[in-house]
């Protein structure tokens, strides 16, 4: 466990930012104490400091996880947002898109998200920028990046893909032994 480099702390605020924008401060000053984020194993960890202190306590070689994992850096060292982040991010996610009831299995099995699936976007929202999925009765379901703008969805084919699948909750289920 030790703290994030300049490098690691950069490429962690930009995926963030793609998904918040400038409620990055949001996550680490919080009324409830405050907040870190820290590097163990490949993975980046969200934690509260008084709870960072205590796991510095447990030697590196048997501490399996501590806090709420965010992501982890991939071999060539690029972040990748976990699922487990989801919870952080949909409270100050800047763009949302809301997806059907008959597409929300579809996106929870983990395929993208079809124009005739799509309930709801949120106005301005740019081509390729980060998007949190949300069920039309406001449930987080994952994350993406809007394959199109909110202008060029309003004009597209009913069967072009608009949102791509990055995240979702199915996840839970597919992928439970490697999420720490």
């Amino acid at each position: 466990m030790r703290p994030l480099t300049d490098e690691e702390t950069k490429a962690l605020f930009e995926k963030l930012s793609k998904y918040i924008g400038e409620n990055i401060k949001l996550l680490i000053d919080r009324p409830d104490g405050q907040y870190c984020f820290r590097f163990h194993r490949d993975r980046v960890y969200y934690v509260r400091e008084a709870l960072m202190k205590r796991a510095a306590n447990v030697t590196r070689k048997h501490l399996v996880s501590f806090g709420t994992c965010f992501g982890k850096f991939t071999k060539s060292y690029k972040f990748r947002l976990h699922i487990t982040a989801l919870d952080f991010l949909s409270p100050y996610a800047k763009y949302k898109v809301w997806v059907k009831p008959g597409s929300e299995q579809s996106f929870l099995y983990g395929n993208h998200v079809a124009k005739s699936g799509l309930g709801r976007i949120t106005e301005n929202t740019a081509q390729y920028q980060g998007v949190v999925v949300y069920s039309m009765s406001d449930v987080p379901l994952g994350f993406g990046v809007a394959a199109k703008s909110t202008q060029d969805c309003r004009r597209t084919d009913p069967m072009s893909i608009v949102l791509f699948h990055q995240a979702d909750i199915g996840e839970y289920i597919r992928h439970e032994e490697t999420l720490t």
